[in-house]
């Protein structure tokens, strides 16, 4: 089975990631399983947003919202009010915790803490509460199907990569695969990757590696890249034979010894029937206790929270960690330009912007750094 690390899930206001992959011939509709925004729980409780406008279907939802009691209905409305009314702006040094204090615990809980590290893949109490509250004005204001949740039916690098390939291919561009670069730097009239002159670079690499590259070029650059901190994300992939959760994913209550915060059923998206992804975001504690311990929990985890859906069995199948797989999100975080030196530019969706370490985030700072280069 290919098996991704994460599941990649994305929202309908992903408008240029959404952009490219028509441009490049990768056919949406058919690669995403496009379904309203709905955050349940096993028993069918939490927030499931009605068609519509999403700022009017997110107020519905919320009213609906039966597993909460009035006053935590309304005041999750009023803060939502108040973010509105500033114009999701706050305090840049505040984080998600901070922002969200005066809610009521059920709500910060079920909804607000999951929501952020799912987004962020930064705990809550750690996360920058102004890139929060972006995601989530582009979510509930950009529109209908905005808020809609977009499942891959196919691993990643078929879902992009492979058709930008072909595309790339196809327009005559040289792609080089397997071709590490070592070195950059610069000669009186180009710019020199490993000897070989080029006009204009883009590097579109990991913060690492991009701080490794240009070191000697841009320092200052290199080490605002190096001086970012990482969060990894765990998926821990269980097999159920006859098992088929209610809807393509499920949020998972908090608890002390759970590892996940949703749990994607694979069956329903192109994968081997039965296949459940466990997704640990924010997953540095769990990192820290090991494969074995980490897959135990999450096994006990699906046990307390499945019950009945489970079929006779349980069995564990992958645990997959990416341990620098996004930038952590924090409060008054300086991220690294999109402009490196004249002529060179960086992509990543750790270059400062507005989003978290998304694949939204990674599109539009590859489109903003062709702008760039091309401007030089």
């Amino acid at each position: 089975m290919m098996l991704d690390n994460g599941q990649h899930i994305m929202i309908g206001a992903y408008t240029e990631l959404l952009r490219l992959m028509d441009l490049v011939g990768a056919d949406a509709p058919r690669l995403l399983m496009r379904t309203p925004l709905a955050l349940l729980n096993a028993q069918g409780q939490g927030l499931r947003l009605p068609a519509g406008q999403p700022a009017g279907a997110f107020a519905k939802a919320v009213l609906r919202h039966s597993g909460w009691p009035w006053h935590a209905r309304l005041a999750l409305l009023a803060a939502a009010a108040g973010w509105v009314m500033t114009g999701f702006q706050c305090d840049p040094q505040i984080s998600v915790t901070q922002l969200t204090a005066r809610l009521p615990a059920c709500v910060r809980h079920e909804l607000i803490d999951p929501l952020c590290v799912a987004a962020l893949n930064t705990p809550a109490e750690q996360a920058s509460a102004m890139v929060f509250l972006r995601v989530l004005k582009d979510a509930l204001f950009s529109g209908p199907g905005s808020a809609d949740l977009l499942f891959p039916r196919v691993n990643l690098s078929e879902l992009l990569p492979a058709p930008a390939e072909a595309w790339l291919t196809a327009k005559g561009a040289d792609v080089r695969s397997s071709a590490r670069v070592m070195v950059i730097s610069r000669t009186a009239t180009a710019w020199s990757v490993d000897g070989e002159p080029f006009d204009r670079l883009i590097v579109a690499t990991p913060a690492k590696e991009a701080a490794r590259l240009t070191a000697t070029v841009a320092p200052a650059w290199a080490r605002q890249a190096e001086a970012l901190q990482f969060e990894p994300i765990v998926t821990v992939y269980l097999r159920s034979p006859g098992t088929r959760l209610p809807f393509p994913m499920l949020a998972l209550p908090a608890q002390q010894h759970g590892p996940a915060q949703f749990v994607v059923d694979r069956g329903q998206l192109g994968g081997a029937e039965g296949l459940l992804a466990f997704v640990i975001s924010g997953a540095q504690a769990w990192v820290d206790k090991g494969a074995d311990a980490t897959v135990s929990a999450t096994m006990s985890q699906a046990r307390m929270t499945l019950g009945a859906m489970l079929g006779e069995s349980l069995q564990p199948v992958r645990m997959l960690t990416e341990k620098r797989a996004t930038f952590r999100c924090t409060p008054g975080l300086r991220r690294p330009a999109a402009s490196i030196a004249p002529g060179m530019s960086a992509a990543g969706d750790y270059v400062d912007g507005p989003y978290p370490a998304t694949l939204e985030g990674a599109a539009r700072s590859g489109v903003l750094a062709v702008a760039t280069t091309l401007q030089c």
